[in-house]
């Protein structure tokens, strides 16, 4: 199964009938309504999806972490709030993880490795609690 970054920011409310999935999206200056030729199982999916969300304990993210470009195969960014003890890795594949509950040691290690993959993966990855 290959995985896509999407990004549902905009779209405001989702209904379905006679064979179409119809979305209102929020284009900033105005409101843009779209059919799209969809079975109601599509519907009914993302109404599942959206009680998901809403049951999930967001993470602020009112101010970003400061992302620090990398060499790796694996990742092109990755970043630490201090505050939060919350590692940010941007992979390759667009993917971008929050590990929560990182200690600064384990950052500052993370960072200063000769290799961000290896050290990733022996050191962080099931390790901690991750969203993303």
């Amino acid at each position: 199964m290959k995985l896509s970054k999407v990004d549902l920011s905009s779209l405001i409310a989702i209904a379905h009938s006679d064979g179409y999935l119809q979305l209102l999206l929020d284009r900033g200056n105005e409101l843009e309504f779209l059919e799209i030729p969809a079975p109601v199982q599509a519907y009914e999916g993302l109404q599942e999806l959206n009680e998901a969300i809403a049951q999930t304990p967001a993470l602020s993210f009112e101010e970003p972490i400061a992302m620090l470009p990398v060499s790796s195969s694996m990742a092109i960014a990755v970043g630490y709030d201090r505050d939060e003890h919350i590692l940010q890795v941007e992979f390759q594949n667009g993917g971008v993880y929050q590990y929560l509950g990182v200690d600064e040691d384990t950052w500052e290690d993370l960072h200063a490795s000769d290799s961000i993959g290896s050290f990733f993966n022996q050191e962080i990855k099931g390790r901690y609690d991750c969203i993303g």
